[in-house]
C-alpha cells in the first residue's frame, strides 16, 4: 500500500514538473518572440540626420532611397551638428552620413566618449580642402604653394578666399603673416563662396591665371577642370575623411540596417556630380538620387551585400530586380 501510494505520487509529481517546464518554455519562447516582433518593428524605421550641406543631403537622399526599396520606411531631417548629435543621444535619430573628421571633431567627440555614438566607417576617404589653381596654370608650373612666388606678378599677389572667419581664410592669412612660401606681399581677398565660384568661372572662361581656396567634393571639380597645389610646409594639414555615424545599439536592434552603413562608401567625383545636379543646377534631390541610383547597380548592390529585406528576402536579388524594371 506505501510503495503504490508512492508511485502514484512520484507519478503526479512527474507530471506537474512537465507542465511546469512546458508553460515555462511557453513563457520564455513568447518573450523572446515578443522581444524579436519589438526589434522587427524597430528595424523597420530609419531615422536620418544631416546638416544642410549639399554633399550629405544628396547622400542621404540617395541612402534613403535605396533603404526604401529594401521595405524600410526612412525619414531625414536637417538639424545643427549639435542637436544631430543630441538627438542621437536620446535616440531619436538613427544615423548620420556626415561627420567630417577632424573638421567635426570639437562637436562629435564629447559624444563618442559617453558611447552614445559610433563612428562605423568612412564613406568618403578623399575629402579635401586646399589652395587650387585651374588645369591650365598647373601645366605651366604652378604645381606646389611653393610655386605662387615664382609667378605673383601673374596671380597679382591673390589668392581668392571664402566668407571671413573661414578656416581655410585663416590658413592663407597665417601663411601670408608668417610668409610661409614667400607669400608676405600676397593679400587674400574675402567674400562669399558664391562670389569666388564666379571668379575661378571668370578667370577658366578667359585663361585667366587664379589661386584660390577650393575643396572637393563639390561641383567645382566637375564644372571646372582644376588642381589642387602642394603644399609640402603642410600649412593645410592632413585631408579630411568623412564617417558614417549610428548609434552603437543598432548593431542588435537592425543589424541589416547597420550592415548599410558598414557598406556604404561613395568616392569624391561621385559626390561632386550629385552636387552638381542638386546645388548648381537647381534638381529636386530625390530625382537626383533615383537617376544616380538606376544607372549605377553594380555598386549599389554592393551596398547591400549581406543585407536582408524588412520581410526578409535577400536585399541584392530584390534590388537586382527592382533596378532592371
Amino acid at each position: 500500500m506505501f510503495k503504490k501510494k508512492s508511485k502514484s505520487l512520484l507519478v503526479a509529481a512527474l507530471s506537474v514538473l512537465l507542465i511546469l517546464t512546458v508553460v515555462g518554455c511557453g513563457g520564455q519562447q513568447t518573450a523572446e518572440q515578443n522581444e524579436s516582433s519589438k526589434q522587427d518593428k524597430k528595424m523597420t524605421e530609419i531615422k536620418f540626420g544631416h546638416v544642410n550641406w549639399p554633399g550629405v543631403t544628396m547622400k542621404t537622399h540617395v541612402a534613403k532611397n535605396v533603404l526604401e526599396k529594401l521595405g524600410y520606411k526612412v525619414t531625414m531631417d536637417s538639424y545643427t551638428q549639435q542637436v544631430l548629435f543630441t538627438g542621437m543621444e536620446k535616440d531619436q535619430i538613427d544615423a548620420f552620413l556626415g561627420n567630417w573628421d577632424p573638421t567635426m571633431k570639437v562637436n562629435f567627440k564629447p559624444y563618442q566618449e559617453k558611447g552614445v555614438v559610433e563612428n562605423v566607417r568612412v564613406n568618403l576617404p578623399e575629402a579635401l580642402y586646399q589652395t587650387a589653381v585651374p588645369k591650365y596654370v598647373w601645366e605651366a608650373g604652378v604645381k606646389s604653394m611653393a610655386d605662387l612666388q615664382e609667378h605673383a606678378d601673374k596671380f597679382d599677389n591673390r589668392i581668392v578666399g571664402i566668407e571671413p572667419g573661414n578656416d581655410g581664410n585663416q590658413i592663407i592669412k597665417d601663411a601670408i603673416d608668417n610668409n610661409t612660401y614667400n607669400l608676405k606681399e600676397w593679400e587674400l581677398t574675402t567674400g562669399s563662396t558664391a562670389a569666388m565660384l564666379a571668379a575661378v568661372g571668370k578667370a577658366t572662361a578667359n585663361k585667366d591665371w587664379i589661386a584660390f581656396n577650393g575643396w572637393k567634393p563639390h561641383w567645382m571639380n566637375v564644372k571646372y577642370d582644376i588642381k589642387y597645389l602642394k603644399d609640402p610646409e603642410g600649412i593645410w594639414g592632413s585631408n579630411d575623411v568623412v564617417y558614417s555615424v549610428a548609434r552603437p545599439e543598432l548593431k542588435e536592434e537592425g543589424p541589416h540596417f547597420y550592415k548599410f552603413l558598414e557598406n556604404f562608401a561613395v568616392t569624391s567625383d561621385i559626390q561632386s556630380a550629385w552636387i552638381l545636379e542638386y546645388q548648381k543646377k537647381e534638381r529636386d534631390p530625390k530625382k537626383v538620387a533615383e537617376e544616380w541610383i538606376n544607372n549605377n547597380p553594380d555598386l549599389v548592390k554592393e551596398w547591400v551585400k549581406g543585407m536582408k529585406t524588412v520581410d526578409g528576402k535577400d536585399a541584392q536579388k530584390v534590388l537586382t530586380e527592382k533596378l532592371s524594371k
